[in-house]
């Protein structure tokens, strides 16, 4: 059974930095790409980052582009996103997703993510 586990999250400052981190278990970690979403009060649930099972490709939406960096390391079945430059506009809680198959490039849609973690709460202060 797949399980992730999403730590990391907490309250900083307007510019300040966080690291997360995503740990899975239940399958083999290498063969899947891995996503990063979050969800605010009241919104829907976004697409923030996601990486390819060999961390060649990463994609990012264009409103952490250049603030945010996701990476892996498969010897520790770990995926991370480190957050720089935060602002306000980013709390919400933050959620890491597996896809269903391997070796699949890395989407952006929450309908093609099957598992998920519990998530983390980020809050960032103005």
């Amino acid at each position: 059974q797949v399980q992730l586990v999403e730590s990391g999250g907490g309250l900083v400052q307007a510019g300040g930095s966080l690291r997360l981190s995503c740990a899975a278990s239940g399958r083999t970690f290498s063969i899947y790409s891995m996503g990063w979403f979050r969800q605010a009060p009241g919104k829907e649930r976004e697409f923030v980052a996601a990486i390819s099972w060999s961390a060649s490709n990463t994609y990012y939406a264009d409103s952490v582009k250049g603030r945010f960096t996701i990476s892996r390391d498969n010897a520790k079945n770990t995926v991370y996103l480190q957050m720089n430059s935060l602002k306000p506009e980013d709390t919400a809680v933050y959620y890491c997703a597996q896809p269903r198959n391997p070796w699949a490039v890395p989407v952006t849609k929450v309908y093609d993510y099957d598992y998920w973690g519990q998530g983390t709460q980020v809050t960032v202060s103005s």
